[in-house]
Formats: C-alpha cells, structure tokens, sequence
C-alpha cells in the first residue's frame, strides 16, 4: 500500500531526504520545487516503507487505503501528478526507484574553521530554519531573539487554530531551544549594539503590515487588516482581545488567499468546534456571542487563478457550508469546464446561487459565499462600514456588510539600521545578503511569498552566503564582549 501526502504538506522536503526509493518529488534540485503547492508521492514506486509518514514535521502523510472523507482525494492527486508528467522512473532497469541527481557539495569549511557569533532576529520559521542549519552544520554559537514573549512567529501567530497539524512543526523547532549552544532571549527587541556584538546577523522578522487596496472607505471603523483578525483568534499580544467586533451578520473578507479562506472558516465554525483547538480563549467567547451568518469572499479573478491553494479549497468545500455566487456567468463556465487538476474543478459540487444583496443572511445557517470576478471599489458608511460597493458584469452593487477584513496580502515593514525598498516591501539583498555581516532570510528576504517549507531553502541560502563571507574574511571585527543582557534593548 502506497503512502499519500496530504493537505497539511509543509513541502520542506524532510521527507524527500529519508526515502530509500526517491519517490517523492519535486524535490530541492528539481525546477518545479517552491512551484507546486504541495510534494506528492508516486504510488508506483513507493515501497510502503513508512520513513517519510514518520520524518514529516507536519503529520500529512498516511498510508493512502487509510484516508478517508475529504482526505480521501489526496491518494488521486498524488497519483495525478505523476500521470501528469514524465517522472524519470528506471523502470526497464530498477521499477521501484526513481533517477537520483548527481551529488552536490555546495559548501565547504575549512577543517580550522573558528566558532561564529551568530545573532538571529525572530523566532518564525524562517529564522529557526536559519538557526537549525547554523546549529546542525557548524560550530557557531547562536542568539535567537524574538520581540514576543512566546517564540513561534507565523507558527505561532498566523496558522489557524483549526490547523493542529500545521501548528506540529513547531515542536520541530523548539527542539533547537534548549541546544547547548544557543541562547534564546524573548520579549526583547534588537538593539543598535547588536550587530557590533556578534560576526553576523540574520534579520527574519517577516511581513506584517497589511497591503493597501487603495479604496475610498478603507480606514473606516469596522474595517481591519487581516493580520489583526489573525493575530485576535491566535491570541497574539500586540491584538486587543475585544479587537474584533462580531456583531454583524455579514462580513466581506477582500481576498481569496489561504490566510482569507482561514478567516472565513473561523467565523463561521461552530464554537464548540473550536473549543479543543489553542485559539484564544476571548477569541472563543465572542465567537460564541457573535451574530455572524455570512461571509463573503471577494475575488478579482475567476476560480482557476484565485490566489488559495487546491487543498485549502478542498478542505473549505468539505465543510457543506460554502456557495459560489453565480452573478457571473463565466464563473459556471469556467467550473463546468474546468481539467481535474484545475482549482475550479473542486467547485463542481458547491451550489451556485445568485445573491440578494440588498437581502441579509439566510437565517439558521452560518455560509461562505465565494465572489469572483468582483473587486471593491469603496467601503460605503459614514462613521463606520456599512457596506463594499463591488464591481460586477452588469455593473456595480453593493453589498451590505457591518464589517470588512482586508486580505489582499502583506508587506514587510522597514528594519532600523537597514536599507528599505518600499516598492516592494523588502530589505534589499543579494542571496540573503545585504552586506558582509548583515543578512535576511524569509518574507523580508523576498516577499511575502511561499508557505512554511519555501522558508527552509531560503534559509539555507542565506546561511550559505554568511559562511561564504566568514570564509573569505569579509566579516566584520567585533568590539569587546559585554554582558548578554546589553546586547539587547527592552520592546
């Protein structure tokens, strides 16, 4: 019986290094690898042997005949890339073994390589990617500062409650904690000291601002950023507990990403589904209270481009609660048309319905309604959101809304003492290298781009550009050494 990989992939590749018969691509070395949205195991040549079930940080891979329900499609989509493509199987030669890529040896230290001084800014994947590489392939001494006084960043923070299995790589990370060769330093924020105080620095502090929409009404109370939504259900300390206010009956969500389609699965679960999960307890008790019965998910595109991933929108559609707006008759066009590894194939079972906007809620039921082609054009109300007029192919309509969550993306915010491109959000770089002893890994990095496992390899990048500068000598010379707590300033 063959292993299957399933929604919660991660795609880090931990289970690409364990199996015995390579079966499981794409891997690293491979073009499509950061492409696909998932890695996927090729039921052909699996062996059973259960090594990447028991490596996975994410508990997403199960022996395909015991799925079941919406898991249950993953044991055709795995079998589905591979019939997909040529896969290079030996199969005249080796029928359970896939073609290895000739052996790479990217970096090289010198065998009198000295211990580095290492300082590393926030606790998120990215930076405990970076702290993982530094602490497992090299001798260096490690600082790992995170401004919060809980470590974890987007972990922590940004995954769902609803997601424990996602949430599980945390404990992957907190592993590298209590190494002997690493401080961890929490609920402080990096000071100027800290660069002269250590060989290098690596900055992966992410993208938390929220993107603009550039619309009239869009900072009228009762709209909010979708980092603060998060941040309140997660229990983040920056987000008050009463941030949110649920007393609408509708609520438009601005954005058809996997981070939109988590808001509008938490709004519309049922509390006590919710109860066993870490979300915050305030988060849970206005849940419980609250009057929300619909939410809208506006796209600008149709349902092959939406910005969500195919197996957040297989797990959303399982849910029976979910209606795609049919104002528009390319949306059904595209559906009924749609090849099986298309994303709006999955809508082929979700009813269609044309909406009554002027109309509140259907009463009894809490719904997601998926709008696509439709973009805002103004937050409508005069002291707080009454409303989002949006576009439409007869026209504009409004929709009425007593809230507003905009998920149109982040963009990373300007770091103190570093260059700052605000086109793009990012710190300027080459490789993860913004100068000799400077460095950035993560969504700062590159954009607020990849989910948790593309943080791994540009992790890896960066940690190899800083090697590359301690070989060479290019590193700066540190100053006397001062006590621990002076290398950092209180948040």
């Amino acid at each position: 019986m063959a292993f299957a990989i399933t929604q919660t992939c991660c795609a880090d590749a931990s289970c690409v290094s364990v199996c015995p018969v390579n079966c499981i691509h794409p891997t690293p070395d491979e073009p499509d690898f950061g492409r696909t949205e998932m890695l996927y195991i090729d039921p052909g040549t699996c062996i059973d042997c259960g090594a990447c079930a028991d490596a996975c940080p994410v508990d997403a891979i199960f022996p395909a005949g015991d799925l079941t329900g919406p898991l249950r499609a993953y044991e055709e989509i795995n079998a589905q890339y591979y019939a997909d493509r040529d896969v290079l199987t030996e199969a005249a030669v080796a029928p359970n073994f896939h073609r290895w890529a000739p052996p790479e040896f990217k970096r090289v230290l010198p065998s009198d390589f000295a211990p580095l001084d290492v300082a590393v800014v926030g606790t998120g994947p990215a930076g405990m990617y970076a702290v993982e590489d530094l602490l497992l392939h090299t001798n260096a001494r490690v600082t790992l500062i995170d401004r919060l006084p809980v470590p974890g960043g987007l972990i922590r923070y940004g995954v769902a409650p609803d997601h424990p299995s996602t949430k599980k790589i945390g404990e992957t990370f907190a592993r590298f904690h209590d190494h002997p060769r690493l401080r961890l330093r929490l609920g402080v924020a990096a000071g100027p000291e800290l660069a002269g105080r250590h060989d290098a620095v690596i900055y992966a502090v992410g993208a938390t601002e929220a993107r603009r929409l550039g619309v009239p009404g869009e900072d009228l109370p009762g709209s909010l950023p979708a980092a603060s939504v998060v941040g309140w259900y997660n229990g983040h300390p920056d987000i008050a507990p009463d941030a949110v206010d649920l007393s609408a009956e509708r609520v438009v969500v601005v954005g058809t990403g996997n981070v939109a389609l988590d808001i509008a699965r938490i709004l519309t679960a049922e509390p006590d589904a919710l109860a066993g999960t870490p979300i915050a307890p305030a988060a849970l008790a206005r849940l419980r209270s609250g009057e929300v019965r619909e939410v809208v998910l506006l796209a600008r595109r149709g349902p092959s481009e939406a910005a969500y991933t195919r197996p957040e929108l297989l797990a959303l559609a399982a849910r029976g609660n979910v209606v795609v707006d049919a104002h528009d008759p390319r949306v059904a066009a595209a559906i009924d048309a749609a090849s099986p590894e298309d994303k709006a194939a999955l809508l082929r079972g979700i009813p269609r319905e044309t909406v009554d906007w002027s109309a509140p809620p259907p009463d009894g039921v809490r719904r997601i309604v998926l709008r696509f082609h439709s973009a805002p054009v103004a937050f409508t109300g005069d002291t707080e959101v009454r409303g989002v007029r949006v576009t439409g192919p007869d026209g504009e309509v409004e929709i009425g809304a007593g809230r507003v969550v905009r998920a149109a993306g982040f963009r990373g915010a300007p770091v103190p003492g570093l260059p700052f491109d605000e086109a793009t959000g990012t710190v300027p770089n080459v490789a993860g290298r913004v100068e000799a002893g400077t460095y950035v890994a993560g969504w700062i990095k590159r954009g607020p781009s990849g989910g948790i496992g593309a943080n791994k390899a540009c992790a890896r990048e960066t940690v190899g550009a800083l090697l590359a500068d301690a070989v060479a000598g290019r590193l700066r010379t540190r100053g006397p050494r001062r006590r621990p707590a002076k290398l950092l300033r209180r948040g």
